[in-house]
Formats: structure tokens, C-alpha cells, sequence
């Protein structure tokens, strides 16, 4: 079977003034299809590095990069914007969400990038909606919700279009811990549904509930571990 992701050799490598900055030292990494992975390390590590790379946010210096199949390290800006609307659903510590839109608006918003019908792209936007359980709130604009709400909102548009990837930066980042227990359950519930998931994350106890940790440091991975998620219930 073909991994969802293949990354061999990839350098990245950054001239800030006079000094050349090695992000990425030569990074080896397969993820299989519905894999739930945390990627972790300090500050400088290449972590952010790695998920912009993984999420056709940038392009390496060297290596290759391999998403569901074809080496997309080579792509134009345009190309690798397809690819991402297509293949990944990102998810934001910030929420990134637009604050005159509600609900419903900012999770049809990648399918409006797709061409989507506009009837197709509400009645598919509601639906996730429901799914992470704000059927509730789909004309509420994100100041009109709480933390916890408007990271639901941001996990359905991140779903809307059924992506190969779901890649979370420090999602629980900006909730208080009753918050982001319920978010990690979501995720869960999302990982059982059949996605594969990689959060980005400096936090352990956050880390504990992937299958697999993948720590980084200067630029390397250090150690790559099968981990015994915790198995979240209701409250």
C-alpha cells in the first residue's frame, strides 16, 4: 500500500543576513494511511519546519516528498495550493477563522476554493457542522462562540473536504484543559472514522493520545515510538 506520506533526504535551509540557518538536516519519514502521529520537539527543533513542508506550506531545499504517490517537493506555489485544498485540512491554534463570516460560511469556505456548487457547499458545510456537534451554532459568527466552539468550527472546515491529512498545529494551544479534553476526543472520534492525523505539539500530555511520537531535535529526527494512546470517555 501506498503511505499517505513518504519524506527521504529532505534539507531545508534558510539565509537569514550573513548566516545560513539548517532547519532540516536530512529527514527520513513514512506515515501510513489513518496513522495518528504527534510530532514534537523544543523550540528550533524543524518541527514547524516539517509541517510546513508536510503541509505544501513550503518547499525543501533538497529531498523528496512524496503525498499519497507523486513527489510534490518540485511544485509551483499555484500547484502546491490545489494540492492542499484537496489533500490536507489544517488546523490552526489560533482558529484562523474570518470574523465576519458565521459558521456555516467559513467551513463552505474550501469548497467555494474547489468549485463547489454553492447548494452542495451549505448542505456540506451543515453536515460537518452536525458531526462535531454545533449543529447548533451554524449562523453564529466565531465572536458569537466560545474558545472550544470556534476550534469545532475550524476541525469541520478542516473536514469539509474530506482530506487525505488532517494536520493540527497546537490545536489545544489557546483552551483552558476541560476544553482541549474535549477537542482530543474529537479528534479521536475523527481517527476512528478512518483519517489519518498528525498533530504539532510541545505538549506531552497532548502527544500521549496519538499512536505514534516522532520527536525532532536540531533539525533530525531524534526517536520515532509506537505510543499507547489514551482512550478518552464522556464526561
Amino acid at each position: 500500500m501506498i503511505p499517505v506520506i513518504r519524506i527521504e533526504g529532505i534539507t531545508k535551509h534558510y539565509v537569514i543576513g550573513s548566516e545560513l540557518i539548517r532547519a532540516l538536516n536530512g529527514v527520513n519519514l513514512r506515515i501510513e494511511k489513518n496513522e495518528y502521529v504527534a510530532l514534537m520537539g523544543p523550540s528550533g527543533s524543524g518541527k514547524s519546519t516539517l509541517m510546513n513542508i508536510i503541509g505544501c506550506l513550503d518547499t525543501p531545499t533538497s529531498g523528496s516528498y512524496f503525498l499519497n504517490g507523486p513527489d510534490v517537493s518540485g511544485l509551483t506555489d499555484n500547484e502546491l495550493a490545489g494540492i492542499r485544498n484537496k489533500e490536507i485540512g489544517f488546523i490552526f491554534q489560533t482558529f484562523n477563522l474570518l470574523p465576519r463570516y458565521t459558521s456555516l460560511e467559513n467551513v463552505a469556505l474550501p469548497l467555494v476554493y474547489a468549485g463547489i456548487p454553492k447548494a452542495e457547499r451549505l448542505a456540506r458545510a451543515k453536515k460537518t457542522l452536525e458531526d462535531v456537534g454545533l449543529a447548533d451554532r451554524v449562523t453564529h459568527k466565531p465572536n458569537e462562540l466560545s474558545g472550544g466552539q470556534r476550534q469545532r468550527v475550524a476541525i469541520a472546515r478542516a473536514l469539509v473536504n474530506k482530506p487525505s491529512i488532517i494536520l493540527a498545529d497546537e490545536p489545544t494551544g489557546n483552551l483552558d484543559t476541560k476544553t482541549s479534553y474535549e477537542i482530543m476526543k474529537l479528534f479521536q472520534e475523527i481517527h476512528d472514522g478512518g483519517n489519518t492525523i498528525i498533530i504539532v505539539t510541545h505538549e506531552e500530555d497532548i502527544a500521549r493520545h496519538a499512536h505514534r511520537i516522532v520527536r525532532l531535535r536540531d533539525g533530525l529526527i531524534e526517536s520515532d515510538e509506537k505510543n499507547e494512546p489514551v482512550r478518552m470517555v464522556n464526561l
